[in-house]
């Protein structure tokens, strides 16, 4: 019975979707509409409307599975005649991206099948010590630290199950722990906090690039991001405890296990094997080759996207006397529904900006922030896209709509593309609301210790006071480096 609901269920929001996105392609636009300013809407602008229309209702809905649903999507562009099939497909599997977004997956594999990503959370603790508020802060700090070179997935993966064995030996009871609420949840959010603050941190960080470049020719380089991202994604740790400790103040101030304890359990750990070694220095040459990119680049006088280097050290753990995990270990592990998500994103953002139809939203929706303060335009994007993420079922989804949109935005209003498409890729990441809006969210919530409206009301709190953070970290950064 409660299968045939399902199914029922999916089939209206799949009709629903068809005939939204039938009534916003056959909708007689009027001329005045049609045209504002430099902006037109064509007919294949329109289609291409039509589509993201269909697209975002079953990403809402989750009618369709969101991969699904983006390669769908591209035929549909096909069938409206929006581009050759040949050009859509293209734009999306053609782009290097998505070489960027494998080998991140692979290197996060590796961290976790290795025994490092364990290792690193039981170092943890050892230095958290046996409070419960200073655990929570740990898990948050680490969980930003770690996020920042690698999927905020892969982080949550590692500290769940560490979370987990934590609050089972406090007998803490699932959803109604205080402790257990707030941990949980720390290992949610700090993946996604460190997530902004570089490409490698979350799916759409590199969307953003890809877009920016080929869009508007702005090349961000992985420093460029850190620039930014980074003192954003420090400045959101220490309010995001706060919060934590605010809405969940643990029931129990220690743990039971001492300090002294804990610190034994970590030199209790066997020493560091090949694996880990192998897959610590490998991580440690990735982080290099991304930080030095414009020495090589000058010194071999190539183009170097940042898709390079995790190309060349992904490829590295198959040599031959390199690491003993084989490739069918770390298949099962590479999220390849989330790749297919980011190459159909890819094929239906371009489109939006191709035909016009991105320029078109941009003015008719976002052009009253023109005049406002440059601080307040950051502020205004932050807002709406984190309003807007509160519909959107995936971060990714949320960027492959927004990102276009301000692109074209900063193009009619004649100012610098980064200065509003990097504060609305930031602000895409950061789900703190919705258990629903990342992988990442789901994780810990797997573990059964908080209900979705726990991390609603805390994530409402930390979405306002994120906004302004972010906001103000990125204006200042901004003033200092020429960008507003």
């Amino acid at each position: 019975m409660k299968a045939n609901k399902l199914i029922g269920g999916k089939l209206f929001y799949l009709l629903l979707a068809s005939c939204l996105g039938l009534a916003v392609l056959l909708l007689e636009v009027p001329p005045d509409w049609a045209v504002r300013g430099t902006a037109v809407l064509t007919a294949d602008g329109q289609a291409s409307m039509a589509v993201l229309v269909f697209a975002v209702v079953l990403w809402m809905t989750e009618g369709l599975p969101f991969h699904i649903t983006g390669l769908f999507s591209m035929l549909l562009l096909t069938l409206l005649r929006v581009d050759s099939f040949k050009e859509i497909v293209m734009v999306g599997f053609g782009n290097h991206i998505i070489i960027f977004f494998i080998g991140i997956l692979i290197l996060s594999s590796f961290i976790t099948a290795s025994g490092l990503g364990r290792r690193i959370s039981v170092f943890l603790l050892s230095k958290t010590g046996n409070r419960t508020a200073f655990i929570v802060l740990g898990f948050l700090f680490v969980g930003a630290i770690l996020s920042m070179w690698i999927t905020n997935m892969a982080v949550a993966a590692m500290l769940m199950p560490l979370g987990r064995s934590i609050l089972q030996e406090e007998g803490a009871r699932p959803l109604e722990s205080r402790f257990g609420k707030a941990l949980m949840i720390s290992a949610a959010w700090g993946p996604i906090i460190g997530g902004i603050a570089s490409p490698a941190g979350a799916g759409p960080n590199p969307l953003a690039v890809g877009f920016m470049k080929e869009m508007a020719g702005v090349d961000i380089s992985f420093l460029d991001w850190m620039t930014y991202g980074v003192p954003a994604a420090l400045l959101l740790v220490l309010p995001a405890w706060g919060i934590l400790m605010l809405c969940f103040r643990p029931e129990m101030k220690t743990l039971k296990k001492s300090r002294h304890e804990l610190e034994e359990e970590y030199r209790a750990l066997p020493p560091m094997g090949r694996e880990e070694i192998l897959t610590l220095a490998v991580f440690i040459l990735t982080v290099f080759l991304w930080l030095t990119i414009p020495w090589w680049e000058r010194w071999l006088g190539i183009s170097i996207p940042i898709s390079l280097p995790v190309l060349f050290t992904a490829c590295l753990f198959f040599f031959p006397r390199m690491s003993r995990i084989r490739w069918p270990e770390i298949e099962k592990e590479v999220s390849w529904n989330g790749i297919l998500l980011v190459v159909s994103g890819i094929s239906l953002g371009m489109m939006l900006y191709r035909t016009g139809a991105a320029n078109w939203l941009s003015v008719v929706t976002l052009s009253g922030i023109q005049g406002l303060h440059p601080l307040l335009q950051v502020l205004a994007v932050v807002l709406i896209v984190s309003l807007l993420k509160i519909a959107f079922s995936s971060n990714t989804v949320t960027a492959t709509i927004i990102i276009p949109i301000m692109i074209a935005l900063a193009g009619n209003l004649n100012i610098e593309v980064v200065s509003i498409t990097l504060p609305a890729a930031l602000t895409s990441s950061l789900a703190f609301i919705l258990v629903t809006s990342s992988p990442t969210n789901v994780i810990p919530y797997s573990a059964g210790y908080f209900r979705i409206k726990d991390m609603a009301l805390a994530g409402l709190a930390m979405t306002a006071v994120g906004a302004v953070i972010l906001s103000v970290s990125m204006y200042v950064i901004g003033r200092f480096t020429g960008l507003y």
